[in-house]
């Protein structure tokens, strides 16, 4: 699992500037016309956090995950380690609205620079997978000068070597080399080596640079004819599906009412301050949901798209999709046949308790999340979609959650069954 505003996570496809167009001279105004630039706490520590965590989610729906590294500060911050020096915390960074904005729009702005500077340092040292030999002394350096480079811009103050890890990863990314093996080769020549607030010597910057260049192979590195359609995640998931050991989640117990809406909370704090339409909306559809659990009926597509016109604020339910779906920025897939819109009505009839084949409800949950998840049965508003399913199923059986943070704001993989197998061992939350 991963955090989708953490830029820790952030792979080089989400941040190459090639693949993300960016205005610069425009980041002001998108910036105060954001939902969160109208409810900007003053010297609140408290709501600043937040507030912060919002405003990356507005700029992400206006750019793209990209932008997620915009308060990633130097030395000690919301994010440890990282270029910007436009942004530190909430705590420090927040004062007067204006302020702030103005302290927003830098940040997005010195973070893009700093991608395109290393675009720049990437293209000067490509790899070609038909020449590794030849070129093992080129990448050498290429990894020793980012190294620096990295150095250079940290200060190599709290936490700069993760920053310093991933740009290895993203320049072995760029040229082809899977995400997976980027990150074992780089941490094995790394070693835990590098630490805060101090600067590495010449010799360990050569000899990460020597073992990570000696590392690669040439079936390591992908050539550009490489780079053909994703396959089906659809078709994964429902591999995944039916191989998870969906029995192994805890046995349902007695319900207990939380005492807190964790589910309207969370809308009118996440939603709210990303765009009040949008959680009315939500929230709309959230009254139709309990109602729907209330009564007992049968989950299927016809249902989600009584919700989704609530969601959309459209005046007609919309329909199934009619075309492939794509997410997470292009690296999933999804499907689509004849039979697409019948198959996720099987799957989420056996969300019910009264299946033959009837899970713990902690499953049967989760499993029904994922399938709106990764069925995408809509044009827009999918992760809503599959949320508001999630709580018509625990609210079917009297459940509700007292938190719903930490499930919207992680992104799951359709293929990760190992994933699943931790998710759904630990009652899914």
């Amino acid at each position: 699992m991963r955090d989708e505003i953490d830029p820790r996570h952030l792979e080089w496809d989400d941040v190459d500037p090639a693949r993300h167009p960016f205005d610069k001279g425009t980041v002001s105004e998108v910036v105060r016309g954001l939902g969160p630039a109208r409810t900007v706490p003053t010297r609140d520590r408290e709501a600043g956090r937040p507030w912060a965590d919002a405003m990356t989610w507005a700029l992400r729906e206006e750019y793209g995950r990209w932008v997620a590294g915009w308060r990633w500060a130097l030395d000690e911050g919301d994010f440890d380690g990282g270029p910007v020096g436009s942004w530190c915390c909430a705590a420090h960074s927040m004062t007067s609205p204006d302020e702030t904005l103005q302290r927003v729009v830098a940040g997005v702005v010195e973070w893009r620079e700093w991608l395109e500077s290393l675009a720049g340092w990437f293209e000067a040292y490509p790899l070609d997978p038909g020449d590794v030999e030849e070129q093992r002394v080129l990448w050498e350096c290429a990894v020793r000068k980012l190294i620096l480079h990295v150095v250079d811009r940290t200060g190599a103050g709290s936490g700069w070597h993760g920053h310093c890890r991933q740009v290895l990863r993203w320049f072995l990314g760029r040229w082809g080399v899977p995400p997976a093996l980027a990150r074992e080769l780089v941490d094995d020549a790394v070693g835990g080596r590098f630490t805060s607030w101090t600067g590495p010597d010449a010799v360990l910057v050569d000899d990460v640079a020597e073992r990570v260049a000696g590392s690669l192979r040439a079936d390591d590195v992908r050539g550009p004819e490489a780079d053909g359609a994703p396959p089906d995640h659809l078709a994964l998931w429902l591999a995944v599906r039916e191989a998870t050991p969906w029995e192994e989640a805890p046995p349902d117990r007695t319900p207990v009412s939380p005492g807190t809406d964790g589910a309207v909370e969370d809308v009118r704090a996440f939603d709210g301050a990303l765009d009040p339409g949008r959680a009315q909306g939500l929230l709309a559809a959230l009254a139709v949901v309990r109602a729907d659990a209330a009564r007992g009926v049968p989950l299927d597509f016809e249902l989600l798209r009584r919700w989704q016109r609530h969601v959309l604020g459209t005046a007609e339910p919309p329909g199934f999709r009619t075309l492939p779906a794509f997410a997470k920025r292009g690296r999933e897939r999804y499907g689509i046949a004849p039979g697409t819109r019948a198959l996720l009505d099987a799957c989420l009839a056996e969300s019910a308790r009264d299946d033959a084949r009837a899970l713990p409800l902690a499953s049967r949950a989760a499993r029904a999340y994922l399938d709106v998840c990764f069925f995408h049965p809509f044009d827009d508003g999918n992760a809503r979609a599959a949320f508001l399913t999630l709580v018509f199923v625990l609210a079917r059986e009297g459940v509700g959650l007292e938190r719903v943070g930490p499930l919207r704001r992680v992104s799951f993989r359709a293929d990760d069954g190992l994933m699943l197998a931790g998710w759904i061992g630990s009652g899914t939350g």
